[in-house]
């Protein structure tokens, strides 16, 4: 292991941490970081680089919980029903979340073989950041003046249902978890902030979930010439993903969703032009 490794594992962290949950596709940008440092370099074989995507993920998932620690708590039946950054009655129950998450599980688990064989290319991930785009442009436009629900205390069973199927549409690599989320919550009713406070919330489990069956089938890899790469990645995806969060959420009522969208076209554009 030398100090290369190490910075790249830094520089990888930052890119997950910075866009796992912001809604600009964290694969599409994996692609361009990875394509340019990871495999140029040879760091380390395929099975060692996939498991270290996987440590970083649980660095960006970490800092969810830390940003969301006492709805969290809330959701599980300790603490007060109160979240660091909302106002609300404390509503929101753990059976929203997992109506929410039921349409995604059901999609992954049945067409999950299907989806790591045939969408993982720089074209699926093209068309995903697109069409992605898209649709956070119509939910801007199309979104109620006056959103029904301002907090994601006052969130329905039905809404919780239908952002779930929109979150579906993330099983396509390149859409993002976060982006079509936050716009089907958007499109029904539902503020950016509320929208974003579910779909984070929400990802938690989804997330650590996946992490944790890919950690045990790929434990052999955590040797002790890769446990600092790995170590590296984890601290800074964590430290990114904790500052990227707060900055969106601080955000997201103001600027909303169009900013992203066209950043997402023009990461495309640019995928398109270097590596295709």
């Amino acid at each position: 292991m030398d100090w290369w490794a190490v910075i790249v594992a830094i520089i990888l962290g930052l890119v997950e941490g910075a866009t796992e949950f912001a809604p600009v596709s964290s694969t599409g940008h994996m692609i361009l970081v990875d394509d340019m440092i990871l495999k140029s370099k040879k760091l380390f074989s395929e099975p060692v680089a996939n498991t270290f995507k996987v440590v970083i993920q649980l660095g960006s998932i970490l800092a969810v919980v830390i940003v969301f620690k006492q709805r969290i708590f809330s959701l599980l039946g300790f603490g007060k029903r109160t979240a660091p950054y909302e106002e609300g009655n404390g509503s929101l129950k753990l059976r929203h979340i997992v109506v929410g998450l039921l349409p995604a599980v059901v999609l992954g688990f049945l067409f999950e073989d299907y989806i790591d064989e045939h969408l993982f290319s720089v074209p699926t991930v093209l068309i995903g950041l697109v069409v992605g785009a898209f649709l956070m442009i119509a939910a801007d436009r199309f979104a109620p003046v006056l959103p029904k629900t301002e907090t994601v205390d006052h969130i329905s069973y039905r809404q919780a249902f239908l952002i779930g199927l929109f979150q579906c549409l993330a099983l396509w690599p390149g859409f993002s978890r976060s982006g079509s989320s936050i716009s089907g919550g958007v499109l029904l009713g539902m503020s950016h902030r509320a929208a974003a406070d579910f779909t984070f919330i929400m990802a938690v489990p989804i997330m650590a979930g996946a992490s944790a069956l890919s950690l045990i089938k790929n434990w052999s890899y955590f040797t002790m010439d890769a446990l600092p790469f790995f170590v590296a990645g984890f601290i800074s995806a964590f430290v990114f993903a904790l500052l990227s969060i707060r900055f969106f959420l601080a955000l997201i009522n103001k600027v909303k969703l169009v900013p992203f969208a066209i950043y997402r076209i023009v990461l495309a554009g640019i995928i398109y032009i270097f590596f295709l």
